[in-house]
């Protein structure tokens, strides 16, 4: 117990990259729709635009954004947070 303050990364469970990984995924798909999936009808109810591809793209860009600001700013969580909780776990009720 010589350095009580450590700290760890949360990895995997950092909700930023839960949050990327769908946003990818999604924007993923509707890029593929948008770029070899719409028609000229398509294009026409939407006033000429490529909605789904360039909400596809917005949503990439959006995912990025994620990735990156979870790998410039990883969380950490404190080794002491979870021995509290054990402590506190380990008191009898009422003293």
């Amino acid at each position: 117990m010589a350095d009580e303050s450590r700290s760890r990364s949360a990895g995997v469970f950092d909700i930023r990259l839960i949050i990327a990984l769908l946003m990818g995924v999604y924007g993923a798909v509707l890029t593929v729709l948008g770029i070899g999936f719409t028609t000229d009808e398509d294009m026409a109810k939407s006033a000429d635009i490529n909605i789904n591809l360039w909400a596809g793209l917005a949503m990439l860009v959006f995912a990025g954004v994620f990735v990156l600001w979870a790998q410039l700013r990883p969380l950490t969580v404190p080794d002491n947070v979870e021995s509290d909780a054990t402590e506190e776990e380990a008191v009898e009720p009422g003293h």
